[in-house]
């Protein structure tokens, strides 16, 4: 078998083409976008990504968890390009037809739990957050809601508002959505005790009585990559049980096959109310959904709405999407999950600045310490390494504080792990020595 051909530096980014994509970028887009280094992409296929200049990466982070066929699935490219030749668009929310109907009778029978679930489809994940914040409101008729230190929900406001992973998401843009309460989240690694704060909560200045609903991600996405204890999930199954609550699991980044099962909290054992999914649904087209269950999705005719969620060339792509995922990126997912994290003991065996490893499939966390008997973050390197890491060819992101997200497109290869780790393992040895 011919070896691939990536990953591969002819020229050092950013080269000429792409310097002068960025000086156009720079001149001309809103300053609010971060560019974590200088990538400008040309095409990609599978884990592979080549930029303008002809260089060649190993994808370790898939437009952070969106693209999850990788980058030009040939069954995803012809449903979206079938699907175009149709039509590009009608509006869902007034109209009928089949791609949207299929899709959320699809999204209904994957939710988690034996019960009906209805579905509203959205153009994205904060969209979907905002939905669900509007529809647990309706439902339980009250206001407050829980979220949790270190998630993050999306920049719309009351997105935002559920947010609490870094503080310029939020600096600046109040007030806020009143009625929201942030709790410990569970992290095995770090300690504490988060059931004791959040009951120190309810015994002091919240009345259970008043939560609407507690929005979690079953998997810490933007703060950390941390895989709870499944008592912590547990306990607020049990909480929004006891109280009239909805349990909201924003799986915009855990969902749609990343963790090897179709939502992470298949590996809690716990249903929840309200399931929010987007980035990989799709491949990279923009779309979302609410997945409720039907007893909770209540709201009236007209209460809401989109113009463009539920786009039919998206749909397209996400049945189509479904459809490889169930076939080969579950499957994938469980097993290049696996190869990942025995390699990445073997580099943690090896580099001690490796504090700790976790995660579930495909969504793997490397938080990086400068001891690890005080756990205390070391965010330089971390920022040297995804550096260093991309002028070598492997795409990485970083998240929490000293933490490298591992989140590659699911039809990733055994040569991309083992690639992709030798790369991280070079760049950690020329770090510290």
């Amino acid at each position: 078998m011919t070896k691939p051909d990536y990953p591969r530096i002819l020229v050092t980014p950013p080269g000429p083409k792409a310097e002068k994509i960025i000086a156009l970028d720079r001149a001309w887009s809103s300053p609010s976008y971060i560019k974590a280094y200088p990538l400008a992409m040309a095409g990609g296929k599978g884990a592979m990504v080549e930029d303008v200049d002809g260089n060649r990466y190993i994808d370790f982070m898939a437009g952070i968890a969106v693209s999850s066929t990788g980058y030009n699935h040939p069954k995803v490219v012809a449903a979206v390009q079938e699907a175009a030749g149709r039509f590009l668009h009608i509006c869902g929310t007034d109209f009928y037809y089949e791609t949207m109907s299929r899709l959320c009778e699809r999204l209904g029978k994957l939710a988690p739990g034996k019960g009906k679930s209805r579905v509203f489809l959205t153009n994205s994940g904060a969209e979907a957050v905002e939905g669900a914040v509007k529809l647990a409101r309706h439902h339980t008729k009250k206001a407050h809601l829980i979220s949790f230190q270190g998630a993050f929900h999306g920049r719309t406001y009351a997105a935002i508002s559920l947010t609490a992973s870094k503080v310029k998401y939020r600096a600046g843009f109040g007030p806020l959505l009143p009625e929201v309460t942030h709790m410990p989240y569970s992290n095995p690694y770090r300690g504490g005790d988060p059931i004791a704060a959040a009951k120190e909560v309810f015994e002091r200045t919240l009345s259970p009585k008043d939560v609407a609903a507690v929005f979690m991600e079953p998997v810490l996405g933007e703060g950390g990559y941390v895989v709870p204890d499944p008592e912590f999930v547990r306990y607020w199954r049990s909480f929004c049980d006891e109280h009239g609550a909805l349990l909201v699991f924003d799986e915009i980044q855990s969902g749609a096959g990343r963790t090897g099962k179709w939502w992470a909290c298949e590996h809690h054992g716990v249903e929840p109310d309200i399931l929010l999914t987007a980035k990989g649904l799709g491949s990279g087209m923009p779309i979302g959904a609410i997945v409720a269950k039907e007893s909770v999705m209540t709201w009236g005719r007209g209460t809401h709405g989109s113009t463009f969620g539920g786009n039919p060339v998206a749909c397209a792509a996400a049945l189509a999407t479904l459809d490889v995922i169930e076939a080969e990126g579950l499957a994938n997912a469980r097993k290049m999950g696996d190869r990942l994290m025995k390699g990445l003991l073997k580099l943690q065996a090896k580099h001690p600045c490796i504090g700790d490893i976790r995660g579930l499939g495909l969504m793997v966390g490397v938080e990086f310490v400068k001891d690890r008997g005080t756990k205390e973050p070391d965010s330089k390197l971390v920022e040297e390494l995804e550096q260093r890491a991309f002028r070598k060819g492997l795409l990485l992101l970083s998240c929490g504080k000293s933490v490298i997200r591992i989140a590659p497109p699911l039809v990733l290869t055994e040569y991309d792990v083992d690639a992709g780790l030798g790369i991280l393992d070079e760049c950690l040895a020329e770090l510290k020595h």
